[in-house]
């Protein structure tokens, strides 16, 4: 399936860099499958699995989305860096590069400019669903101008260094698993398991259940507040992104540093912020009060307010 334009923006190494990040865990990933069906996994490459993908998709989803893009919280620099370095590990771009891209995302929610979204520029139903969650690796990844979506990034020495040093860290996201596997077994094998399911397959995983944010967030589920974007809360994805699917909630407060606004919304990465907050190793946690939820449901048409899906 081809779609018009997707190779004008982007340099021939950066689409053949992109195409190995998306094709490498996916082959890995049918492997994983075929050792699995054989039995071939133990308890320790689970173990290396989950503790690997905690440790990685909070460090996209608290450090570079909610900290570093929207700025929910504040803490201290030592911090800011672990979680950016953390969030690298992820594999999904430097950090300046990611960071950037969100936030002309949400300058241009579902509208010309914006980097993923399923409704515009690249068709309607499967193709621009396709766009949204893959495509957009190969044509936009990557292109938000720095100076103007990240500036504060770019004047940060720290960060600069970790988005130069990208391609070290995920060297070191494939070594550490590894690594753990060979300790933790003493065997070459374990090695190699602990790379294949705490490497790869975390990657593979971790991956797709960011992409999908950006595709199926903007395409099927249910909403409450009057938004001017196609965005969706996504209950079954709640757990998988650590709170990230109740993507509706965002965007109707960006800066909220949690996402669940109610009880039963699963938040995790806002459970941990609440915790950090108490530490005291977090401040100025944003949070929405039910008076301005209310306000913006109350403002909502009942075309927005209302559940385009059930979700």
């Amino acid at each position: 399936m081809a779609f018009p334009g997707y190779f004008r923006s982007m340099s021939r190494f950066q689409r053949i860099t992109n195409l190995f990040a998306v094709v490498l865990p996916f082959c890995a990933f049918i492997a994983a499958c075929v050792l699995l069906w054989n039995s071939a996994v133990g308890w320790t490459d689970l173990a290396i699995f989950a503790g690997m993908y905690a440790v990685s998709a909070l460090g996209i989803t608290i450090g570079y989305h909610r900290l570093l893009t929207h700025r929910s919280f504040q803490t201290y620099k030592p911090m800011e860096y672990a979680l950016a370095a953390a969030g690298s590990l992820a594999v999904q771009g430097p950090v300046i590069d990611w960071v950037a891209d969100h936030r002309k995302h949400h300058a241009h929610t579902d509208e010309e400019g914006d980097p993923h979204s399923p409704h515009v520029g690249h068709g309607s139903g499967l193709a621009g669903l396709w766009h949204a969650h893959v495509g957009w690796l190969f044509d936009a990844n990557g292109q938000a101008d720095r100076r103007k979506y990240a500036p504060d990034l770019v004047e940060d020495r720290g960060m600069r260094l970790l988005s130069r040093r990208f391609p070290s860290l995920v060297v070191l996201s494939l070594g550490i698993p590894a690594a753990l596997g060979w300790l933790l077994t003493g065997t070459l094998a374990g090695a190699a398991t602990g790379l294949l399911w705490g490497g790869f397959v975390r990657i593979f995983f971790g991956h797709h259940v960011t992409w999908s944010i950006n595709s199926i967030c903007h395409f099927h589920g249910s909403r409450r507040f009057a938004t001017e974007d196609m965005s969706t809360n996504v209950w079954w994805l709640s757990l998988a992104s650590f709170g990230e699917a109740w993507h509706h909630n965002h965007h109707a407060f960006p800066r909220s540093a949690i996402h669940g606004l109610r009880r039963w919304e699963l938040d995790p990465s806002g459970a941990i912020i609440g915790g950090l907050q108490k530490l005291g190793l977090a401040w100025n946690v944003v949070r929405i009060t039910p008076e301005r939820q209310a306000q913006k449901l109350a403002d909502a048409s009942p075309g927005d307010a209302g559940a385009l899906q059930a979700g």
